[in-house]
């Protein structure tokens, strides 16, 4: 099994962990970590480390976080340089977590670099466009 840990600014990880479990029922190997004002990569790095100690992560730990370079996904660079088992994907959206919850359902062993491509590809899936212009105007066949 692996875990996840989304880590975000402000409480964005705790909403879109809700939202998912909406979606996906509750979550037991999911973990949510914030920063809010007045904290930095040293606070974050505590969480991520409390919030490990909670999971089943025998397989890893997939860090999915809302921006590169920022404090949360910094402080999880900094576990993840030491433990080879540690991946992190920014960017996180809803499909990407969605994506990742259901992987843990199929059990077995998990490989951490393979887990971050689909998440990856999850995201970039999720992603889509619609505007007025690309509709197709639908020919009636009755007339």
């Amino acid at each position: 099994m692996f875990g996840i840990i989304v880590g975000t600014h402000g409480i964005f990880a705790e909403e879109i962990v809700k939202s998912c479990e909406m979606i996906c029922g509750a979550q037991t190997n999911v973990r949510a970590v914030t920063l809010v004002p007045g904290e930095g990569p040293d606070d974050v790095v505590k969480k991520y480390e409390a919030a490990i100690e909670t999971l089943d992560c025998a397989d890893g730990v997939l860090f999915l976080n809302d921006l590169f370079g920022g404090s949360p996904y910094n402080a999880a660079c900094r576990l993840a340089a030491n433990n080879e088992k540690y991946g992190i994907v920014t960017g996180v959206n809803l499909p990407m977590l969605i994506e990742m919850v259901s992987a843990q359902l199929i059990g077995g062993e998990y490989n951490i670099l393979a887990l971050m491509e689909q998440a990856a590809e999850a995201g970039r899936n999720g992603t889509q466009l619609f505007h007025a212009s690309t509709m197709e105007e639908e020919e009636d066949d009755d007339l």
